[in-house]
């Protein structure tokens, strides 16, 4: 058996819009940001076309499709509108996450037990078109058992609580739980035959525990990552972000 693993890294530039967005004009531009991460060791790209439009634009969307070589992972509300856009634009992923327009970031993972049947239609649909799909869910095993019900072949666990657990307090009882229930997860995930992917709130600080766990092949990172990148840049946010997973994944 090999002893280490390629864990992916997926960049999430939705804040490099965001601070676009908090003026006006093309200044930061979120395809450039995309340039810089694929340079800098990324394996993929994600963006989250929110239904506000709060961030990341449909001309970004556009953009992204036709100027990058990475894959392209597009997060996304299970409406009609949004899968009209991922059909037309036909990204390599769609990540299908809960949406509240008052939220000011995703605040958890969608309710696949009680939502299946309004999120079965999107599910197909998307992948009629040749889509692979991820349902963002939190670390329980009856939201994996149900995502495998609606046929998605990925999931991707909610590490917000973790994050945060941690955080306040590595060696206590509430982070050792909630790094616990991701373990426990992943290796659920990988039992039903869904490749298992992770993120939200993870920073140089929480990503090790989450980039151990053997049977999760992909992290999604963003906010920390562009907010870092005020500090060192870009390029070398990502590089540390990228040496630290390799390490903790060997």
């Amino acid at each position: 058996m090999s002893m280490s693993r390629r864990l992916r890294l997926g960049v999430n530039i939705d804040h490099v819009a965001t601070i676009r967005n908090a003026r006006g004009g093309t200044h930061p531009d979120p395809v450039r940001a995309a340039l810089l991460a694929a340079a800098a060791g990324a394996d993929g790209i994600t963006a989250h076309l929110r239904e506000d439009r709060r961030h990341i634009s449909d001309d970004d969307i556009a953009r992204l499709s036709h100027e990058i070589v990475l894959p392209l992972n597009l997060e996304m509300a299970a409406t009609a509108e949004m899968l009209a856009i991922a059909v037309r634009h036909r990204p390599h992923a769609a990540c299908i996450v809960p949406e509240k327009r008052e939220e000011v970031t995703t605040e958890g993972g969608l309710d696949v037990r009680r939502g299946a049947d309004r999120l079965a239609p999107t599910v197909a649909a998307l992948q009629d078109a040749g889509i692979r799909v991820s349902l963002f869910i939190e670390p329980n095993p009856e939201d994996l058992d149900a995502a495998k019900g609606l046929g998605a072949p990925v999931v991707e666990l909610h590490t917000g609580a973790f994050c945060e657990a941690w955080g306040r307090d590595s060696a206590g009882e509430d982070a050792q739980r909630e790094l616990r229930r991701l373990q426990d997860a992943a290796a659920h995930a990988a039992a039903l035959g869904l490749e298992c992917h992770a993120g939200h709130g993870i920073g140089f600080d929480t990503v090790a525990p989450v980039a151990a766990i053997p049977t999760i092949v992909e992290l999604n990172i963003g906010h920390f990552l562009v907010g870092e990148a005020i500090f060192v840049g870009f390029e070398a946010a990502i590089w540390r972000m990228r040496a630290l997973m390799d390490r903790a994944s060997a």
